[in-house]
């Protein structure tokens, strides 16, 4: 006892003395920004149950035949508690997969050895303002951030990411992002697929130069429409296939790319059987033809292989969808531009992907191995949600709009841009308060209706429910694509919103005061400036 309480103290004067050298090199705006302050040393007061070391650096690792692609990765090292907390995702550039379990008090000592300044964000959690990756909090390299929180949420899929001002996109694009897996009491009282049978699959595209180096243009019309990749990778790897037994599995998607939205479905047919989504377990199960997955959104599956023959295969495909309205940057893959190949964007202004948005192409593959009995059966009801009211809200009969515009080269959030420090009235939100809130994507028509894009709305800090979706008529037929796919129960921390469309959701702002943010996870719309703060006091 005595020496691991030394060993306690030792560890808190050492990263005390971090925070204390960090301090004299770090921007002054990043120490007290609206009085919340950088955390880089531990409290002496939290005694974690699971304590991770993740430490972020380049490296060197095989995802194409011959050369090395060198990437940011982070990796991880358990202080405290059981080894079987992390994964570290070997051989890939993935961050390392965290299992927690509610109600844990977890200790991430993050450390900065990259060329350049970062801050991870913990998508999803219900964690306090310091906490939470908001760009203000970045470190430079050879500095360490502590994040200290209990895990509050319930079971679910939640990742994290870097989150750093103007740059999240080509840093996520490096590898700096990884799966948070949440498990609670409710959840395993199901007897769900667990084990080799609980499946977590992170979809992303990237493309190559001819020395299998990632290949990324930050060229202003790519930034505008969001950067697209040649290349589906599922666990950082190509072509990728799943062997499966002839049983019952629970399949998690996450959509970690900068800008591709997925129409997801079964090539034979089969439909989706979808058990989870961004907050963990419906409370029963849906089935759809297809499913729409947005960059940031996360999607659970049932799938029983159980009737299928050994060595018969499944593939998932992301379907042909219209991705954008006619306007000012005209039509974007899709309808316009169709299956492979290069296209154009209407106007002719530049090249893009040759996997262009809206087209038709191969996720995964899955192949059924070997036989094997399972014992699972898929619930009739899962887990129990409370339903938010609308007559709850504070503002029930005055519903915050944010409009979601892209014009003069600009993404905006009603006509601003992002800037730290830069809270308007309309931004200041009472704690413990219920609000009603709409994402105007051209819905009433307008100026910033011309350039119009889809957007996956994240908002920072505790999850939310979709109240009502509304499209307009002059965008049904786009609309009409895609409209089959959305999964308006559960909870959600990411909305996607199509050209003339409003969403209305209710969002609670509980527990923790501070900034918690709102922007387009549209990773290039965001570092454009699609991002704001809400001020939560």
């Amino acid at each position: 006892m005595k020496a691991t309480t030394n060993l306690q103290r030792r560890k808190l004067l050492k990263y005390t003395a971090l925070g204390i050298a960090g301090a004299f090199t770090y921007p002054s705006w990043a120490q007290t920004t609206n009085g919340f302050v950088r955390v880089n040393a531990p409290s002496a007061d939290f005694l974690p149950d699971v304590e991770i070391e993740l430490t972020q650096n380049t490296a060197d690792v095989s995802i194409l035949s011959g050369n090395k692609t060198h990437v940011w990765k982070i990796t991880g090292k358990v202080i405290t508690g059981s080894s079987e907390v992390l994964d570290n995702n070997e051989g890939t550039y993935l961050a390392p997969t965290l299992r927690l379990k509610k109600g844990q008090k977890v200790r991430l000592i993050l450390n900065n050895n990259l060329p350049a300044q970062s801050i991870l964000h913990w998508h999803g959690l219900h964690v306090p303002a310091n906490m939470d990756g908001n760009p203000m909090y970045a470190v430079n390299h050879g500095e360490t951030y502590i994040y200290e929180f209990e895990i509050m949420n319930r079971a679910g899929t939640y990742w994290y990411h870097a989150h750093t001002h103007s740059v999240t996109a080509r840093q996520v694009y490096s590898g700096l992002a990884g799966l948070f897996i949440v498990s609670d009491d409710q959840e395993q009282a199901l007897n769900l697929p667990s084990g080799d049978q609980d499946v977590a699959l992170v979809i992303q595209d990237r493309s190559f130069d001819n020395q299998n180096q990632l290949a990324y243009s930050a060229h202003m019309m790519q930034r505008m429409r969001g950067f697209l990749g040649e290349q589906i990778l599922v666990n950082g790897r190509p072509d990728f296939v799943l062997p499966v037994a002839t049983r019952a599995y629970r399949l998690r998607f996450l959509n970690g790319s900068n800008s591709r939205i997925y129409k997801l479905a079964w090539d034979d047919g089969t439909p989706l059987t979808v058990i989870g989504v961004d907050g963990g377990l419906l409370e029963r199960p849906e089935q759809h033809a297809y499913v729409m997955l947005a960059p940031g959104e996360r999607l659970e599956l049932w799938m029983d292989f159980s009737e299928r023959s050994l060595g018969s295969e499944l593939t998932l495909r992301s379907l042909q969808f219209n991705a954008t309205t006619h306007g000012g940057m005209g039509m974007m893959g899709g309808g316009m531009m169709g299956g492979r190949g290069r296209g154009m964007m209407g106007g002719g202004m530049m090249s893009v992907s040759a996997l262009p948005s809206g087209s038709d192409y191969p996720i995964l593959k899955i192949r059924v191995a070997k036989k094997e009995q399972g014992n699972h059966t898929l619930p009739k009801t899962l887990t129990p949600i409370t339903a938010l009211h609308i007559d709850n809200a504070a503002n029930a009969g005055n519903p915050k709009t944010i409009a979601l515009s892209m014009r003069h080269m600009s993404a905006l959030l009603n006509g601003r841009s992002y800037k730290m420090n830069d809270i308007q009235p309309d931004e200041i939100i009472p704690i413990n308060s219920l609000q009603l809130i709409e994402f105007d994507n051209g819905y009433e028509g307008g100026m910033h209706s011309m350039m119009n894009m889809p957007h996956p709305m994240h908002l920072h800090g505790e999850q939310f429910q979709i109240v009502k979706r509304e499209v307009n008529t002059r965008s049904s037929g786009l609309y009409a694509t895609v409209s089959s796919g959305f999964i308006q129960n559960g909870w959600k921390d990411t909305v996607l919103v199509m050209p003339g469309e409003k969403v209305t959701i209710l969002k609670p702002f509980n527990d923790f005061k501070g900034l918690f943010m709102y922007h387009c996870h549209n990773l290039e719309h965001e570092d454009m400036g699609m991002m704001r703060d809400f001020l939560i006091k």
